[in-house]
Parts: C-alpha cells; sequence; structure tokens
C-alpha cells in the first residue's frame, strides 16, 4: 500500500543449519546468543538461467529483454522449488525502497514467537495481521509493529529469514515502511516462509497471499506483479508500492509464489524512475514480467 513520504511515519544458495539457526532467533529476549544469518545467493550465482529447460529459458531472455526495455531498473528473482534451478537478473542485488513488502515479513516473525510463548497474539492480532496481509493496511502494520518491539525486535529475525541485505533508513528511524532490500532478501523470504515455516503457518501464509485484496482501491488492490501468472498458474503475493524515491517517483514491489503446490518462487522489484504516472508505469511493468514468465506455462 502506499504510505505517506512525511518523515514521521509510526504509523540461491542456503547454510546447512539454517533451520536451527532461524530458530535461535525465537527465545525470550535476554537469551545469550549472537544474531544468526541466514546465507543470500552466492555472487556467482546471479545472472545465467541455471538450470532451467529451452522453454523456459526463452521465457527468462524474453522477461529480461521487456524488463530493460521499461523505465529505471528492475531486480527479479526466480526459484523453480521442484528442480532447484535459480534466475536473477542483474539488478536483484540491487537495494530499493521495498515499501508493503516487509509485512509478510512481520506476519511470520509474529507467528514464530507466539508459537514459542515470548509472545500471545490475540484475536484483534490475528485480524490486523489478516488485514495488513489482504489490503496492505498501514494501520494495522504500525499498530503490530509498535506493539511487539519495532525494529530492535523485528529486524534481527527479518534477517534470519535469509533478507540479509536489509537496511533501515536513517531519516525515518524504527518504521516498517522504510526499509531498504532487494530482489534476492525478497526470494529469500518467500522461500523460508514454504521451505521452513511449520505446515500450519505456511498454509495459512499461502492462503492469505492467495486470496488478496482484488477491489478498485489503488491504496488496497494487490492483484498485480506476481498476479500477472494468470488464474491457471494459481499465483499468491504480497504487494508493495509508494512514491518514496527522494524526487517523488513510484516503487512497485512484488512477492510471491507461481504454480501447483506453489512450485516457483519469484521476487519482482522495480525503481521506475517515474514520477507522473509512476504507479501505472511500474504496476504494468512487474505484471507483464510475471506474465511473460508463466502466462500459460501450466496449461
Amino acid at each position: 500500500m502506499r504510505k505517506s513520504r512525511v518523515p514521521l511515519v509510526l504509523s540461491g544458495l542456503l547454510v546447512a543449519g539454517s533451520l536451527v539457526a532461524a530458530a535461535l532467533m525465537y527465545e525470550p529476549r535476554g537469551a545469550a546468543h549472537e544474531t544468526p544469518v541466514r546465507a543470500g545467493p552466492a555472487r556467482e550465482a546471479i545472472g545465467a538461467p541455471r538450470g532451467f529447460d529451452p522453454a523456459f529459458k526463452s521465457r527468462i531472455a524474453q522477461a529480461e529483454a521487456y524488463a530493460k526495455s521499461r523505465p529505471g531498473f528492475t531486480g527479479i528473482v526466480v526459484r523453480d522449488r521442484r528442480t532447484g534451478a535459480v534466475w536473477r537478473n542483474a539488478d536483484a542485488a540491487t537495494p530499493i525502497w521495498a515499501c508493503s513488502t516487509p509485512k509478510l515479513a512481520m506476519a511470520v516473525d509474529l507467528l514464530l514467537r507466539d508459537d514459542l510463548g515470548s509472545i500471545t497474539l490475540g484475536d484483534e492480532d490475528r485480524e490486523l495481521m489478516h488485514r495488513m496481509l489482504h489490503a496492505s493496511d498501514n494501520d494495522a502494520a504500525t499498530t503490530l509493529w509498535e506493539r511487539y518491539g519495532g525494529e530492535k525486535s523485528f529486524a534481527p529475525r527479518f534477517r534470519s529469514f535469509g533478507m540479509a541485505g536489509i537496511k533501515f533508513a536513517g531519516g525515518h528511524p524504527d518504521s516498517w515502511g522504510w526499509i531498504q532490500a532487494t530482489a534476492n532478501d525478497l526470494e529469500q523470504l518467500i522461500d523460508f516462509v514454504l521451505e521452513k515455516l511449520p505446515a500450519r503457518h505456511r498454509d495459512y501464509l499461502v492462503g492469505e497471499m492467495r486470496s488478496v485484496d482484488g477491489g478498485d482501491s489503488l491504496d488496497t488492490n494487490q492483484r498485480w506483479g506476481v498476479w500477472g501468472a494468470g488464474d491457471k498458474a494459481a499465483p499468491g503475493n504480497k504487494n508493495g508500492w509508494s512514491d518514496d524515491n527522494d524526487d517523488g517517483s513510484w516503487l512497485m514491489n512484488s512477492v510471491g509464489f507461481v504454480g501447483p503446490r506453489e512450485q516457483f518462487t519469484v521476487a519482482i522489484m522495480n525503481n521506475t524512475q517515474v514520477v507522473d504516472d509512476g504507479y501505472q508505469v511500474g504496476k504494468e511493468t512487474v505484471t507483464k514480467v510475471s506474465e511473460i514468465l508463466f502466462r500459460d506455462y501450466f496449461s
């Protein structure tokens, strides 16, 4: 969801044992452990679409050419969870304001902390979590952020989900809405959701992401980006969008999954560098990338 640009905004390769490392984060505060970080992708893995069949490599080439033809720049990561094949384009490691996509990481963290008993999520908390995932509700996210510890509590845990490259904005302290991330970070997050979470949490988040708001409001509609894969691909996503660049140009981001049994994880982050009509320009870019990659692939 778009957020205010006013400064006061209160409102791949995995290392062995990464699941254990992440679990260490979910102990009561004060436990004497160093902060573990789930490893990000190796640098040499960025670029060539390794391991995909020729037909899908053709789709990748078309998607890459399209992204290069669009305004600004776009980071893209695609992983086939069935085969392990991964494609990261040249901008997959380029930081972009993540906007509302960290709301997914917030939900992951809250569910895991509730499991361990370090917090207790009530009915109101769960309704707020639904609202921030379904309609990208900023007020709901801010309430949960402030209630459960803000940057000090959330940031180390976000990194344990594989989001090793995230940075908080110095000019906007302690805000979920001012985090820089890369497409690599977001893909690692959705991979963590699908591969590492207990089944009940994974199924809950998959259900939320497959049923996001599709109404007419630009403030809540999330059926774009990864959703461009089409109905046959059974996509799910969490999107983030805002005019948060210093010049007021737009950022349009989408992270999610595509295919039966969530076969592919996908992260697309577009810094449009466009002010006028930047929302529509960026929305078209990230949606078309997913459409090129997956439309009719599963028919």
